[in-house]
């Protein structure tokens, strides 16, 4: 399963989204920064889930639909920064879509976050974090999980790991930094959480017009145990 998270910084890189589904083959595109209302239904061989509809920049979320059927839907409205409340850039910080694999009859839950921007504390973004797994995991019982998306969380990265881990979920880097714009501020913004996914690979793809770096994640969904209540 390849699926591509990117941060379309205000728009800018929609352009780009036809030659990169293309060429790396992606089942899944999970966007941030996109302006819902010019968004296509296809991209390629991909289609259109769901994209958020009260953000001035939102999410949105493709999958192939030779490969999966979408069962359900949801998106989910974060603490907000103060950022959020005086320019009200985002609504919605997480939006996912459990998929049906038609061939092989199991379910997985794939998810496009964005957090808050830098200037929230880590802590309020940790509490983002926190909330949208706890919302993925009622989407379906004992599924595997991906969320994947933009993070904000250059530094302190070992710290968050420890939080996510206490959820009972991985945290997984690319293998290159994902922003680049400011010197102070370069590093891995774009990541994945999940469980019950063996993750092989996280890759950095080349930078196109926007300020962050698409990444890659190839995984492999496996069977869960139950969750302890």
């Amino acid at each position: 399963m390849k699926v591509i998270s990117y941060n379309l910084n205000k728009h800018k890189a929609i352009g780009e989204l036809g030659e990169l589904v293309e060429s790396t083959g992606a089942d899944v595109l999970c966007l941030q920064e996109a302006v819902s209302s010019d968004l296509p239904s296809q991209i390629g061989d991909l289609h259109l889930a769901e994209a958020t509809a009260r953000n001035r920049l939102g999410l949105a979320l493709y999958y192939r639909r030779s490969i999966f059927d979408a069962r359900d839907v949801r998106s989910l409205a974060l603490k907000k920064s103060l950022h959020d409340r005086v320019l009200k850039p985002a609504e919605e910080r997480m939006l996912a879509v459990r998929l049906h694999d038609i061939d092989l009859g199991r379910e997985v839950i794939v998810a496009s976050f964005h957090a808050a921007p830098l200037t929230a504390l880590n802590s309020l973004r940790r509490k983002q974090i926190q909330a949208a797994l706890e919302e993925l995991s009622s989407l379906g019982p004992d599924l595997p999980i991906l969320m994947v998306g933009d993070y904000n969380y250059p530094v302190f990265k070992e710290n968050l790991g420890q939080h996510v881990r206490e959820s009972g979920y991985e945290l997984t880097l690319s293998d290159a930094r994902t922003y680049t714009r400011y010197k102070f501020f370069r590093g891995h913004y774009d990541f994945a959480t999940s469980v019950g996914f063996d993750i092989a690979t996280i890759t950095t793809l080349p930078q196109g017009r926007s300020d962050h770096l698409p990444i890659l994640i190839t995984a492999e969904p496996r069977a869960l145990a139950p969750r302890t209540p």
